[in-house]
């Protein structure tokens, strides 16, 4: 794996990641608002940038892993996985603010953002 090939892996990804840190807070208010209420775009913060640039370039070192040493089949289930498990336990109670139709659409958003990832490094990669 040369680095070249892990730099051509992660840029999309990262594009990918940054766009949906901007649209996943658009899709919970939606869910959470009032019928009538308008939704509100609001600014992400830098750092929230940098940690999804940091977070897609983990994210792209883990499927080299995978698809150089252990294969290529069911990098769906993977990625799913890893999904949920970086991202579930953010959505879940005692983030009690947010009605669970919210909360759900956020966590649901959160692991199609690494689902959606990983089909991006299976293009790349696989």
């Amino acid at each position: 794996m040369t680095l070249g090939r892990l730099v051509l892996a992660w840029v999309p990804v990262a594009v990918w990641f940054v766009l949906a840190t901007h649209a996943i807070p658009l899709l919970v208010a939606a869910a959470s608002r009032a019928p009538g209420q308008a939704v509100v775009w609001a600014a992400v913060a830098r750092p929230l940038l940098y940690w999804r640039l940091a977070e897609a370039g983990l994210l792209t070192l883990f499927a080299s892993l995978w698809f150089d040493s252990l294969g290529s089949g069911g990098w769906w289930l993977l990625f799913l996985l890893v999904g949920a498990l970086a991202t579930i336990p953010l959505w879940l109670p005692p983030r009690s603010e947010l009605p669970p139709r919210a909360r759900a659409a956020g966590a649901c958003a959160d692991v199609a953002r690494y689902l959606v990832a990983g089909a991006i490094l299976a293009w790349r990669l696989g």
